[in-house]
């Protein structure tokens, strides 16, 4: 009765890299119980990922088990073959990966994925297994399940599609879930709707929950235990709330520092609020088509305005319809209604070289670090990638403003020759930025730029942020459903719900003393919110 479900004892994993072994993970132990909810908290690289796919036994083909074990129900894993770990994968031990977009099949409906989930363990098939399809969709907080069961991943917003490998996870009914950074991708209203689901998983059928995230707040709110590791140690853990409100370590001292809030030291200087203004966007929707002839106004009647050198920041939960305003703003999505002006100069009217050198000015850093950038190029390929369009100099002083490029966002001149895969998320990240600011911009939209950072490398990136927003003059569009990091990086934020702007102010009118329900709800939802003041 008192044996626990998982049992990892004195566990390491070595990859075999081309300088020799590396020790990913160093004698660590831990037990989950069943119904308990343990999370596992690091920063990237810390081993908490690889602890994971250790449990499930999906190491990389050079990675390997080098001591200790890993024992579930009481079956030791370590040694299981690979037939006994495709039974008990899905079944007994449910994975939410962090990917949505690398975990989902483009060829096929996500409702066949789900269903297919279902059928390989036997669980439904047929009619009666699309109707647990559906259970499950709605469950996890996807409407109109029916129509969304025959759409394709590209459909799917990028919180849908984390939503969709949630209900994947959930379908057989496992007895122990490992959601790894489940939703980190997500805004903190439909963040709080699946984790109150996991949450009653939990409840009602005794499942356990290994949760990985970079969160700390989120961990100590959502789980019972929470371990803390740095560089493949567990250095510290505990009850959750005692860990969050008296770290013992030194590292998780440093993550409790770092991790943004709304009570954060804004990075920001007041604007003077007669500065000129460098974009307006007055009026603007846009408006999709849809089968059978329907239409969908993924944004209606928006206005604001950029001043120069200033940070303007929109935040909503999924779908709400700020991405599509800064692809408008970028020139990637056509404008519906208003109009959109750049230097007095209305986008949506400009075509050939004038376009062209609109995009010069106004340049794009997207969410994710990893897909952003072509695995092909070196990092100096990466960055001057601009320079080569836009036939700006030569090859020498092309090259050149590469390395002034690096210095400028700190990082090292070695990483030219270097390859994304061998760069963190963080320096990838920065590799977007410098690549954005090649061609010296006025505009910088940043769509989620750090929201798939953990919390010591966000803070560095905003910082980051900030110090060439003051030596370069630069204005930010900063798309984020993160209130915390808003509060932290925007001069005036604008809320958007069901495609329209409900709220507008600066980070202390809005999160001081909000006027829409809306607002209030997002304020609510932060994670860790509920913990303030608890001991």
């Amino acid at each position: 009765m008192n044996e626990p479900l998982l049992a990892v004892r004195d566990l390491g994993v070595t990859f075999d890299t081309p300088s020799g072994p590396f020790e990913a993970v160093k004698n660590v132990s831990f037990d989950v119980r069943a119904g308990e909810t343990v999370a596992i908290v690091g920063e990237s690289g810390s081993g908490k990922s690889t602890l994971a796919a250790c449990i499930n036994r999906l190491l990389a083909e050079n990675g390997r088990i080098s001591e200790g074990s890993v024992r579930f129900a009481g079956k030791d894993l370590t040694h299981a073959s690979e037939r006994e770990m495709q039974r008990i994968r899905g079944a007994g031990v449910g994975l939410v990966p962090q990917d949505p977009m690398s975990n989902l099949n483009p060829a096929h409906t996500v409702g066949q994925q789900i269903l297919e989930a279902l059928e390989v363990h036997g669980k439904a098939r047929g009619a009666e297994g699309r109707e647990r399809v559906l259970e499950l969709l709605e469950m996890v907080g996807i409407p109109d399940p029916a129509e969304r069961y025959r759409q394709y991943p590209h459909e799917f917003s990028g919180g849908m599609r984390q939503r969709a490998l949630i209900a994947m996870g959930l379908a057989c009914e496992p007895e122990l879930l490992i959601a790894d950074e489940p939703t980190s991708a997500l805004d903190v209203t439909v963040q709080r709707r699946i984790l109150d689901k996991l949450e009653q998983l939990t409840s009602e059928t005794n499942t356990a929950v290994v949760l990985i995230t970079h969160d700390l707040a989120l961990a100590a709110e959502r789980a019972d235990r929470v371990l803390v590791m740095f560089k493949g140690e567990l250095v510290e853990s505990g009850d959750a709330r005692a860990i969050l409100h008296e770290p013992q370590h030194e590292y998780t001292r440093t993550l409790v520092q770092h991790a943004p809030s709304l009570v954060s030291t804004s990075l920001v200087e007041q604007r003077d609020a007669n500065d000129a203004v460098l974009a307006e966007v007055e009026g603007v929707g846009r408006m999709y088509k849809m089968r059978g002839g329907r239409q969908f106004w993924a944004a209606r009647d928006i206005s604001f305005s950029i001043p120069q050198g200033s940070t303007v920041s929109i935040v909503g939960e999924s779908g709400s319809g700020k991405s599509t305003t800064a692809k408008m703003l970028l020139g990637l999505e056509d404008v519906s209604e208003g109009s959109i002006r750049v230097g007095g100069e209305d986008i949506s009217s400009l075509r050939g070289k004038r376009l062209m050198r609109m995009r010069r000015r106004v340049q794009p850093v997207f969410q994710n670090p990893y897909a952003s950038l072509d695995p092909r190029y070196t990092i100096a390929e990466t960055i001057g990638e601009p320079l080569r369009v836009h036939r700006v100099g030569n090859r020498r002083s092309r090259n050149d403003r590469v390395l002034e490029l690096l210095d400028q966002v700190a990082l090292p001149r070695s990483v030219a020759e270097q390859l994304p895969h061998e760069l963190s998320g963080g320096q990838r990240q920065r590799v977007a930025i410098a690549r954005a600011l090649a061609l010296k911009p006025d505009l910088v939209v940043l769509d989620e730029a750090v929201s798939a950072l953990d919390v010591l490398v966000q803070n560095q990136i905003l910082e980051l942020l900030v110090d060439l927003q003051r030596e370069l003059e630069l204005s930010y569009l900063f798309i984020s459903h993160d209130l915390a990091v808003v509060n932290m990086i925007s001069h005036t934020v604008h809320v958007m719900q069901q495609g329209r702007i409900v709220e507008s102010g600066t980070p202390r009118q809005l999160f001081n003393a909000p006027e829409s329900d809306y607002t209030r709800e997002l304020l609510a939802a932060i994670p860790g919110a509920s913990l303030s003041g608890a001991s």
